[in-house]
C-alpha cells in the first residue's frame, strides 16, 4: 500500500506542490494514480483533496499564487476579539476548487485531520472508502478542508453545518503520516511490511527564540507584533507545527524504516506560514529538492 502524506504549513505548501508537480511531469500521470491513500493537514489538506480528484498540480500552484495575498491580508482592525485574517477568500478559493462535491464523491481513500473544538477532540474527515467511523459523507469537500485550515488566532473556527466548530488539524497531526499508518494497520488490515509512505514536508524552519535582552516571556515574545506593518508573526504556532511534524517523522522512520521516505529541506531562516513574499523562493526550493531526491522518489514509486 503506497500512501502520500502532505504536511501543513500555510503558504509553505507551494514547496510541496512543486515537488508533486515535478513528479507529475516525471511519471506523466496524475499524482493520485501513483498512490492508494492520500492524506493532508491544513494547507496539505487542500493539496491532498486536489490530488484525490486528479487535479493538476500546476493549476493548484497557480491558485496559491493568485489567492495568497488575499487570504493573508490582515483585517482592517486587530483586537482581542478579532482574528488576524478573515476566512472569506480562503473559503472562496476552496469553493471554486471543489464546488459542491462531497466526501461521498471521492472514491480514493482521503484523510483530512482536524480538531472538533465543540466536543474537544481530534477528528478525521474521511472519504467514501467504507471506514466504520465515517459518520457523514455528505459534508462538502471544501468544508472539510476549511476545517483543517482554520489556524487558531489567525482564522476563525469553521462552523461545520451548524453542528460543531472545527480548527486546524495541525494542532495534533501536522504531519499526517502516523494517522495514515494506523489507518492502514487497523482500517485496511495491512501489515507494516506492506505499508510505504511518501511524506512531503513544507520546509524546516530555523525558529529562534533566543532571549538576548532578558525580556519577559509574555505574548509579545511568543507572537511578536511588528510596527508599522501591524503584523503578528505566528512564531509559536510555527514552532508547534514544526515539532509535531518532525516527531511524527521520527517515529514513522523507526517503524517503517526504508518504507518511509520523508522529503523536506532546511529553509535556512524563519518563513512564517502567512508570509506571501517567499512564494517564488519556496517554489524554486521545491524544484531543487526534487532534483536532489529524484532517484529516491523514483525508486519509491517504482518498487
Amino acid at each position: 500500500m503506497k500512501i502520500l502524506c502532505i504536511d501543513g504549513g500555510g503558504i509553505r505548501g507551494v514547496f510541496a506542490i512543486e515537488i508533486l508537480q515535478a513528479m507529475e511531469e516525471e511519471f506523466q500521470q496524475p499524482i493520485g494514480d501513483l498512490f492508494d491513500v492520500v492524506a493532508g493537514t491544513s494547507t496539505g489538506a487542500i493539496i491532498a483533496a486536489a490530488v484525490s480528484l486528479n487535479k493538476k498540480m500546476d493549476e493548484i500552484q497557480e491558485s496559491y499564487k493568485v489567492y495568497s495575498s488575499k487570504i493573508f491580508k490582515p483585517q482592517a482592525k486587530l483586537g482581542l476579539f478579532k482574528t488576524v485574517y478573515s476566512d472569506r477568500h480562503l473559503r472562496l478559493l476552496l469553493k471554486k476548487a471543489f464546488g459542491e462535491l462531497t466526501l461521498d464523491d471521492i472514491k480514493k481513500p482521503l484523510l483530512i485531520p482536524a480538531v472538533d473544538i465543540t466536543h474537544g477532540k481530534p477528528f478525521i474527515h474521511r472519504s467514501n472508502f467504507g471506514h466504520h467511523e465515517n459518520t457523514d459523507l455528505s459534508i462538502k469537500i471544501w468544508d472539510a478542508v476549511l476545517s483543517s485550515c482554520s489556524a487558531p488566532v489567525y482564522f476563525p473556527p469553521n462552523n461545520v453545518e451548524n453542528r460543531y466548530l472545527s480548527i486546524d488539524g495541525g494542532l495534533w497531526a501536522n504531519n499526517p503520516s502516523l494517522v495514515c499508518l494506523t489507518e492502514a494497520i487497523y482500517g485496511f488490515e495491512t501489515g507494516l511490511e506492506d505499508i510505504k509512505i511518501l511524506s512531503v514536508g513544507t520546509g524546516l524552519q530555523k525558529i529562534d527564540f533566543t532571549n538576548v535582552n532578558g525580556e519577559h516571556w509574555g505574548v509579545r515574545k511568543w507572537l511578536p507584533f511588528h510596527f508599522p506593518s501591524m503584523r503578528i508573526t505566528p512564531k509559536l504556532l510555527d514552532l508547534a507545527l514544526h515539532l509535531s511534524s518532525e516527531s511524527v517523522s521520527y517515529h514513522c522512520q523507526l517503524l517503517l524504516k526504508e518504507h518511509y521516505l520523508r522529503i523536506n529541506e532546511e529553509l535556512g531562516e524563519e518563513i512564517p506560514f502567512d508570509d506571501v513574499n517567499f512564494i517564488e523562493q519556496l517554489s524554486e526550493l521545491g524544484r531543487k529538492v526534487y532534483k536532489k531526491r529524484r532517484a529516491e522518489i523514483i525508486k519509491f514509486i517504482e518498487q
